[in-house]
């Protein structure tokens, strides 16, 4: 039977799994070439030309792989699409007046002349045409390859380099290897690793009884918070367009590793890949159309599966549940105007911290630095638990601002008020409408698997001689259990 799914490609990104465009990766416009339903990507390549130093220095600091001579290929190539772009208006004019002329001409051979002219203009202007079409679409495809720019207070450097805004709950107890939380979720029968290595491989697993019930206890309980603070609930589709997945940003890339391996899973004989994140079909909801005026901000909160290839490349955090290939993951999205995505961003936060709060666990927030960033992001938080069996903390959540880089691939614009020409009509009361790019915004409400290895390692009860008897579960999660008392669980 013929694999349903392959895996090809290159590694997604360690942290938030959004990448950059890899080097020799196959061109934007030829990889999807018969399945995308999107006009192409409108980027504003006056603007990537006129900051080119920046925009080098950006690279640099996000340690970001562009090929050498992207930036100036770039700027050489919009400098000839411009110079082309106006040969072809010039001999379409030209071309205009020559038809005006032939339908004044009486005298045959005068006619018959400047038809032949007409000819040698066609074929010259079809040339042309021709010429700018490839010429704007190598230039799409060095475009492409930049990541977004970068706020000011993104922390220089590699992830060590992340400054700590915030920490929440209380102070974090002891590491202790007795606290993993493979070996208490086997003697309490919470997962079920080794059937799930024979039924699809390593890094897959099965939730057990309480386990299971706490997935669904936390999923309820994130997207009810993300509903007060005024989300619209959204059930996603998990499988997408390879082409919604590249216009998001989910680029695979991985400076840590020379491997082939695929951190995507394709469907075979199709376009269509499985979901990284919900993301991805959350952004795609909003591609191609034009919000109202004072429509924005528009807050979804979406539930879907995440599949991740990349599970099993990173030695320690293989085990358990730290990096696996499929998880439930409640999923924040946000288009808003394109000077409202600094606020929405510290909304977003507000609401990731109000959810971890309620769970009693120690986390803290991170402002990531600039090796850290995504592709697509401007500017990322990241939330860390401590996990005193992994002894370390670990990331349960992320938020991004990706201001106008999605948008733009996306085609998700708006309609903004600006004061009119002293010429404008007075019904319009000096104003006038023009579209413009909206920002999105992303963020994690619950990575279900790590909350599940954070409560477990945190809540644990052990008896006299160290065996796990027990685990203490937040009290926020109780008004969503499902099933009859458990013998183990205790609400703390």
């Amino acid at each position: 039977m013929t694999t349903l799914l392959r895996r090809i490609g290159c590694q997604w990104c360690d942290h938030c799994f959004h990448s950059g465009f890899r080097p020799g990766h196959r061109s934007f416009s030829k990889h999807i070439p018969d399945t995308t339903v999107l006009p192409q990507p409108r980027l504003d390549y006056n603007a990537i030309s006129e900051s080119m130093v920046y925009k080098s220095h950006n690279a640099f600091n996000r340690k970001y792989p562009l090929p050498v001579g992207a930036l100036q290929s770039i700027v050489r190539t919009h400098a000839e699409q411009k110079e082309l772009s106006s040969q072809l208006s010039t001999k379409r004019y030209l071309r205009s007046t020559l038809g005006d002329r032939i339908r004044t001409i009486k005298d045959p051979a005068e006619k018959q002349a400047i038809l032949g002219e007409a000819k040698t203009l066609k074929a010259e202007i079809t040339q042309l045409e021709q010429k700018l079409a490839t010429t704007e679409e190598a230039l799409l495809n060095l475009a492409l390859q930049l990541p977004n720019d970068t706020h000011p207070d993104v922390p220089l450097g590699p992830e060590d380099a992340a400054t700590v805004l915030s920490t929440h709950g209380p102070s974090p107890i002891p590491a202790s290897p007795q606290r993993d939380h493979t070996e208490v979720g086997r003697v309490l029968g919470l997962f079920d690793f080794e059937s799930a290595a024979v039924v699809t491989g390593s890094s897959w697993y099965y939730l057990l009884a309480e386990a299971a019930l706490l997935e669904n206890a936390l999923t309820n309980y994130a997207i009810s918070v993300a509903l007060k603070h005024g989300f619209r609930f959204v059930m996603t589709p998990d499988v997408v367009r390879e082409d919604i997945a590249l216009r998001c940003g989910f680029q695979p890339r991985d400076q840590q590793s020379d491997s082939p391996a695929s951190q995507t899973y394709f469907i075979a004989n199709s376009h269509l890949v499985l979901s990284g994140t919900a993301e991805i079909p959350l952004g795609g909801m909003f591609a191609n159309r034009i919000f109202a005026e004072n429509t924005l901000p528009v807050k979804v909160v979406g539930l879907g599966r995440a599949f991740r290839a990349e599970a099993g490349s990173r030695g320690a955090d293989t085990r358990g549940l730290y990096r696996v290939h499929q998880f439930s993951k409640v999923e924040l999205f946000a288009v808003c105007e394109e000077d409202a995505s600094e606020h929405l961003m510290e909304e977003f936060r507000q609401v990731q911290t109000e959810i971890f709060e309620g769970l009693g666990i120690s986390f803290r927030v991170l402002d990531m630095p600039t090796e850290e960033l995504g592709a697509s992001a401007f500017r990322k938080y990241d939330m860390e638990a401590w996990m005193p069996g992994r002894g370390r903390w670990g990331e349960i959540s992320s938020t991004s601002n990706c201001t106008d880089y999605q948008s733009r691939r996306l085609h998700i614009r708006y309609r903004r008020a600006t004061p009119a020409g002293p010429h404008s009509d007075s019904s319009d009361r000096g104003l006038r409408s023009t579209t413009v790019f909206a920002h999105t915004l992303n963020g994690t409400a619950a990575a279900i698997p790590r909350l599940i290895l954070t409560l477990v390692e945190n809540g644990a009860r052990f008896d006299e001689g160290g065996k796990p008897i027990g685990l203490d579960l937040p009290i926020a999660l109780k008004p969503f259990w499902l099933g009859l008392p458990s013998n183990i669980l205790r609400w703390v």
